[in-house]
């Protein structure tokens, strides 16, 4: 595992390269993630897979740098490392955020998405379904970017590094207990980085004020899920209170040609719940749907 940087976009990059031979997989981490996200996965991937992660504009390792964090300076960030660092057409295995960039990617630059890997992505709310509590408390507080910025600093101030983590756990469902013990303390560590970064919480309201208005109008979604081509697997936890799993079921019927599958006993981020079921899960799939890549690996 190296931890590299990259100059895209006019800035910084900062994005990990776990190494491995076969086809180009890159992962993408959701709002308010970062490369931490796939520690615990990212090495079986790699088993078969040439596998990279990368920080998005504001989050993680990656700063503003003048940049903004917004959908889509944050989809044309992942075109750029497609083409500039990756070099190939690649696997994008997206989570949250990242999977909806994963989507909007595939249907702008096809020719540089070999698989999509959705993993719970960021989905519209169907009508009708009401937001969990927390949930709806969370995206409420990014609506007016003072207020947010006011309340994050609040929050970290109240709860500490252990304890934001914490909350964040509780949010996407993960009891700790599931989480090893050298990815939460890592997790903590980045909090406690993040906390003397000055753009840090305006870009994470910036790219949340983004992604809820994409959501807000569903048909674009739609559109676009139409342009897709690349082969894809949906993953999506059962027990997700950020989005719902009702919102699962109505993409996988506008393609019901994508491979869903529903883990039932899951929350919103598979690859830190069930690492080893997460990995075999995915790689059995690439395996029957790019045996020429398998070989490739072999």
């Amino acid at each position: 595992m190296r931890h590299q940087t990259a100059q895209l976009l006019g800035g910084p990059v900062h994005y990990v390269d776990h190494g491995g031979h076969g086809p180009a997989m890159v992962l993408i981490h959701g709002l308010g993630g970062s490369t931490l996200n796939w520690l615990d996965v990212a090495p079986g991937l790699a088993a078969r897979n040439r596998v990279l992660a990368l920080d998005l504009i504001g989050f993680g390792h990656t700063p503003a740098a003048g940049r903004r964090s917004d959908l889509e300076s944050n989809r044309k960030l992942v075109e750029a490392f497609l083409r500039e660092v990756v070099g190939e057409p690649a696997v994008l295995v997206g989570n949250s955020m990242g999977g909806l960039l994963a989507i909007l990617e595939a249907v702008t630059a096809p020719e540089r998405v070999r698989a999509l890997v959705l993993v719970n992505p960021a989905l519209p709310k169907p009508l009708g379904i009401r937001l969990d509590r927390i949930a709806w408390a969370f995206a409420a507080s990014f609506v007016l970017p003072r207020l947010g910025e006011r309340w994050l600093r609040k929050r970290a101030a109240r709860l500490g590094p252990e304890g934001t983590v914490r909350e964040v756990l509780e949010l996407v469902d993960l009891p700790e207990s599931k989480m090893s013990r050298s990815t939460f303390e890592a997790h903590v560590e980045l909090v406690q980085e993040r906390s003397a970064m000055p753009w840090a919480n305006r870009s994470l309201i910036e790219a949340a004020r983004s992604l809820l208005a994409y959501l807000a109008r569903p048909r674009r979604l739609y559109r676009a899920l139409d342009g897709i081509s690349a082969p894809t697997l949906l993953i999506h936890g059962h027990k997700d209170r950020l989005v719902p799993m009702v919102a699962a079921g109505a993409i996988h019927k506008a393609r019901p040609d994508w491979t869903f599958r529903d883990l039932r006993e899951i929350g919103h981020v598979p690859m830190l719940e069930a690492p080893d079921e997460f990995v075999a899960m995915v790689q059995e799939w690439l395996d029957e749907r790019l045996p020429e890549a398998k070989e490739k690996a072999g």
